[in-house]
């Protein structure tokens, strides 16, 4: 994986994630299987539509924005990292990792790695890449705001290409993959 030299960081905007699900959310929500452990949630919109199907879900973000969006709309998560301790360690059912949340810490493998030991065993991943044909690269991001005000981090793009081969190095094996809408999907056991 490479690091991309920009001098300017990615901005990832959380407010464009804080409507209802999509479409494509709903495709991949059909798959999940409760407990649900959603890797990177955001404002939280995966965890209330799950709720709303009566499916048990709970949301870990380490951004405050992101926490205090979701409560705003009564979705409460856990604001931490996905690195610290977490409950529930080896019994998730479903893992969702979307939104670009495989990106976080900038290391893939790393995050999948955690993602593998929040599992079940048989349990599932639900993952959203970039295109085929995107490199998987590394890149320092912030969330939208004001730039003066906001924490640089690293962030990884995956491409669709790459996630079977970042998987197996976590011990992880791709078990489907799918389109819906313009954005990429794979399951990962």
């Amino acid at each position: 994986m490479s690091i991309v030299e920009d001098d300017r960081p990615l901005v990832l905007d959380l407010a464009c994630w804080a409507g209802p699900a999509t479409a494509a959310d709903e495709d991949v929500l059909d798959r999940a299987v409760g407990p649900v452990l959603d890797v990177g949630c955001g404002p939280g919109r995966h965890v209330r539509a799950l709720a709303r199907r009566g499916i048990l879900a709970i949301g870990v973000d380490a951004a405050p924005e992101a926490v205090r969006l979701a409560r705003l709309h009564g979705t409460e998560i856990l604001e931490r990292s996905i690195f610290d301790p977490l409950p529930g360690a080896g019994a998730w059912r479903t893992a969702l990792v979307l939104d670009g949340s495989i990106g976080i810490g900038g290391a893939p493998v790393t995050l999948l790695r955690r993602v593998a030991e929040m599992l079940a065993p048989g349990g599932a991943a639900l993952v959203e890449t970039e295109a085929p044909g995107t490199p998987t690269h590394t890149r320092l991001a912030r969330v939208g705001g004001d730039e003066a005000s906001e924490r640089i981090f690293p962030w990884a793009l995956v491409g669709a290409d790459d996630l079977a081969r970042l998987a197996r190095r976590a011990g992880l094996e791709q078990t489907d993959g799918w389109t819906k809408d313009g954005r990429w999907f794979a399951s990962l056991g």
